[in-house]
């Protein structure tokens, strides 16, 4: 069932009323990560409960998640309310639970931004709406609403029933979130009885560390959108990831290397030895049993990589210089997406500023991730990475001492896109675009969508409204005018054709 013509011409002839209101969203300085910023963010969550309301979503609550912790302690800070709603009780009709964040990351005018000011949007000629949140995930959250504003004001019934779950901490930890979603779904929840799950864009979360306190920043970087400028596409998986700190500890202070060079162990050519056994330059992974968890691509996975619309010049463009490892798309988007990677990120504790200083650091922190695909675990990952670091520095028959910490991870997801969830999807971008989307895999790691996948035991699909260069994080983050209508053209055309799925058609693909 393809969504109204009326529909669709609604939405061109209210394009600027939908931007007035992302312009207002925009201007709430909802950073969850900034704790004096914690009355701007529960405002926001206010005022979209209030969105909810006024558009036909009666039935909503915001829920009081308590008090943030920080490394098992209680702050004097509340969480962001979560916002919850639900609309249609209809048995005969299938029920589709949303979700999406109104939290942001931080941003300022000195940090490179060239608007006046990234919490005021501003539409540029070429059609480039700038400002924080605007894609991350203002934009695709208003897009619900939307889509709600049109049946509300002309009394048309959804056909679908509906069920709502917006949080304001996803860029900080999602602390709470987890409890939530396993309460709520079950029986007499407020998510209980929902057949599908649609998340429009989510980026980074912040995990929680399982020892040190100075670890607890880290974040979870994925950003869910279209490969390139022009190519919509629909996402099935993303990778999980492990992230590891490694502690060398040799003299009690810094010392000076022209006195005690040579005549002591040195803690950072311990780490040095350590991580040039972690992975080659071409990407490969050296730890043992690492690579081996993951089975080679059948010739039919292959074909699905080489019909992806990418292209090595859209990966240069991505990354400002030519440095790709290999030399064609489907090896290159493999390596993204489905095969695992690790990264070296940095060491703490080491002189970094300009200019010499001839000193050697007393304590050193090394720090690595692994990205993990199916059918990796981070459970796995974790104790064959620990073996492997013990094992080897031993072999250094070093007098210092080595501690290895953890951050909680993430495992894989990955979705059955043959289900009618998917195909609904399709569809419904096939209407609105006139293409049919790429099936994609993600190479960041997005933990809630496992946590709905297994809660629920349902089908979870990521829709991205966004494109590839939108920025989410960066200076001068921005949501083309173009992907916002047209996306909020997708969203509602995916309600209609999930709408067209019945009960027999569900229970043959769970």
């Amino acid at each position: 069932m393809p969504a109204p013509a009326e529909f669709l011409q609604y939405v061109d002839d209210n394009a600027n009323v939908f931007i007035d209101r992302l312009r207002t969203a925009v201007s709430y300085r909802s950073v969850s990560g900034d704790l004096k910023r914690r009355e701007d963010v529960k405002e926001m969550g206010e005022w979209l409960n209030k969105k909810l309301n006024e558009v036909g979503v009666t039935n909503t609550k915001l829920v009081d998640l308590g008090y943030q912790t920080k490394d098992g302690k209680k702050l004097d800070v509340k969480l962001p309310p979560v916002v919850l709603g639900r609309i249609g009780e209809d048995p005969k009709k299938t029920t589709v639970l949303v979700y999406g964040h109104y939290d942001v990351q931080p941003a300022d005018k000195k940090d490179g931004w060239t608007t006046e000011d990234p919490f005021k949007l501003e539409v540029l000629a070429d059609g480039r709406m700038v400002g924080r949140g605007s894609t991350d995930d203002k934009g695709p959250v208003l897009g619900w609403i939307n889509v709600l504003q049109y049946h509300h004001e002309k009394k048309k019934v959804l056909p679908v029933n509906l069920r709502f779950c917006f949080e304001g901490m996803e860029e900080s930890g999602s602390e709470g979130l987890d409890a939530l979603i396993i309460k709520e779904s079950k029986p007499g929840g407020w998510f209980y009885g929902t057949n599908c799950v649609c998340i429009v864009c989510i980026s980074p979360v912040y995990p929680r560390h399982t020892s040190a306190n100075q670890f607890a920043a880290f974040q979870f970087q994925s950003d869910n959108y279209w490969l390139n400028k022009d190519q919509p596409a629909v996402t099935y998986g993303v990778r999980g990831l492990s992230y590891f700190y490694v502690t060398i500890t040799g003299p009690k202070k810094d010392l000076h290397s022209g006195i005690f060079g040579r005549t002591v162990h040195e803690p950072m050519t311990d780490l040095f030895a350590l991580f040039s056994k972690l992975v080659s330059t071409d990407g490969t992974i050296l730890i043992p049993g690492i690579e081996q968890m993951v089975p080679s691509p059948t010739p039919q996975e292959r074909a699905l990589y080489e019909r992806l619309h990418y292209s090595m010049k859209d990966l240069e463009e991505s990354v400002g210089a030519s440095i790709a490892i290999v030399e064609n798309t489907a090896d290159t988007l493999m390596h993204r997406m489905r095969y695992p990677s690790l990264s070296i990120h940095g060491i703490q504790g080491a002189f970094s500023d300009d200019g010499p200083k001839s000193v050697i650091p007393g304590q050193i922190i090394g720090k690595f991730s692994i990205r993990l695909v199916p059918p990796m675990t981070a459970k796995k990952v974790e104790a064959q990475v620990e073996l492997f670091l013990q094992t080897e520095f031993a072999k250094l028959k070093s007098k210092n001492t080595i501690k290895i910490d953890h951050m909680e991870g993430a495992n894989p997801w990955l979705a059955n896109y043959d289900h009618w969830n998917f195909r609904a999807a399709k569809i419904a971008t096939q209407a609105v675009y006139k293409k049919d989307p790429d099936f994609t895999r993600e190479g960041g790691s997005i933990p809630v969508t496992l946590t709905f996948q297994d809660a629920l035991n349902v089908n979870v699909l990521l829709l991205p409204m966004g494109r590839g260069d939108d920025g989410a994080h960066a200076q001068n983050e921005k949501l083309d005018r173009g992907n916002f209508i047209n996306g909020t053209k997708l969203l509602g055309s995916y309600l209609y054709e999930v709408a067209t799925i019945d009960k027999k058609q569900r229970a043959q693909c769970k």
